[in-house]
This record gives structure tokens, sequence and C-alpha cells, in this order.
């Protein structure tokens, strides 16, 4: 999971999801002067694809978008992570911030604001994200000849550097962090395509094939990535 690291000098890396060219512009002044990272996506699903490669720390969301519903994109955003996400929004009723807030945001910050005020909130989402992390899973992951980095989303076999990309990495992270569970179809499917993709069995099929032919040392007869028949997929570290 990301962690914010402005303790040790740096400030958190922030996805901007926002349509408004006027607000991003002054979001991109704003933080970038203050040291802040700022990746900028200017519709919905290249918000999807830049929160899928970069995993930001916190996730700045405005939810007049032209090509997703604001809060349905929140909801899928929200699914399977617990990065911070901050709503900006134009519209002050109570309803639409009580939406927000039931799809998954952590706070809601009503257009216009001042730079002060949208650094404090951040701050204080980035610390409750701190303080509810569970501290006890693990950065760097080794067994057989396996190595996977969980901060650098990297992963080694025998030594050297495997290419996967994002999808095939979340998918193959996914099924070590629940290390000796069978995850069934639907739910490998929801967490990483979505709900709309959950009956999909054959797309996942696919992906666990590529995933085999890249950690496996033989795919045909595979020991880490194992098929539960008719169920779903299970990771497992055999013992020595």
């Amino acid at each position: 999971m990301p962690r914010s690291n402005e303790k040790n000098g740096r400030h958190p890396q922030i996805l901007l999801i926002a349509d408004d060219r006027v607000l991003r512009s002054f979001l991109r002044s704003a933080l970038e002067l203050r040291g802040y990272q700022l990746i900028e996506a200017n519709c919905g699903e290249n918000g999807l694809v830049m929160f899928a490669k970069q995993t930001p720390e916190i996730i700045l969301l405005d939810t007049a978008l032209p090509d997703i519903n604001g809060i349905r994109l929140l909801e899928r955003l929200r699914h399977g992570s617990a990065i911070p996400i901050l709503v900006l929004s134009s519209r002050d009723q109570e309803r639409d911030k009580v939406a927000a807030l039931d799809a998954g945001a952590d706070d809601y910050l009503t257009k216009p604001f001042g730079v002060d005020e949208l650094l404090a909130r951040m701050r204080a989402i980035a610390r409750r994200y701190r303080q509810a992390a569970p501290p006890t899973e693990p950065d760097l992951l080794q067994f057989g000849n396996l190595e996977i980095d969980f901060t650098r989303r990297s992963v080694l076999r025998d030594g050297e550097a495997i290419h996967l990309t994002p999808t095939e990495y979340r998918l193959l992270e996914t099924l070590v962090r629940h290390e000796g569970k069978v995850m069934p179809h639907y739910e490998l499917l929801s967490e990483i395509w979505g709900p709309d993709r959950q009956h999909d069995v054959q797309h996942l099929r696919v992906y666990i094939s590529q995933l085999r032919r890249r950690i496996e040392n033989d795919p045909a007869n595979p020991i880490w990535l194992q098929n539960v028949s008719g169920v779903g997929y299970r990771f497992t570290i055999p013992e020595d």
C-alpha cells in the first residue's frame, strides 16, 4: 500500500482527475510550488489508467467529468483500494456530499476553495490513512526463485527482472497478498477490472496464463498459481 512520506521530507504523489483546465492549472501551480508531485488526468478513463500505473498516495477527484459519472468513478477507484480520495465539486447540496461520502470519498471540498484549506484537508486524510493502514504487510517477499518488491512494484525471477503490465502486477499482488486462500473468479475480476466484469472468466484465464508464463518455471505444471476447478485461483508457496 502507498505510504505518505511527508515525515521523511517528501510530499505524497497526487493524482488529480479533473476536466476543468483552469482548475488543473491552479492546482498544478499551487501544489508543485509546495513540493508535491502531481499526476494529471483530464477524464475518468485516463484517471483509471494513471491510477493503475502510478499508484498515487492521494487522489483529488473533480466529479464533473465528460466520460464517466463522478460517483461511479469514485466507486471504481475505491473498490479494492484504501487510498485517500478528496472530492472537489461545485455542488454544495447536502445530498451531493452524502452521495460522495457514501461512495467512498474521505472528504468533500466545495469549489471555490483556498490552497491552505485544500492542503489541510489533504494532510488530514493522509494522516487518517496512515493511522488506519495495517503495519504487518511486508514490503519485500522472497520465496523459491521469486522476489516481489511491493514498494517498487517489481518482480524478479532468479535475480532477473520480469516485465509485467500494471494489470498483471495487480492480479499477482492480489493473489500473493491472499496467499493460501482460494480467490473466486468473480472476486478477482471485480477487484481488478471492476464489478461490471465479474462474470468474464475467460478474460481472467488469459491473464493467469500470461502470469504463469512469466513467473512459473514450468507454466504447464504451475506450482505458484494454482487452479481450483470451477471456483477460482490460489497462490501457494510450497513447503520445502
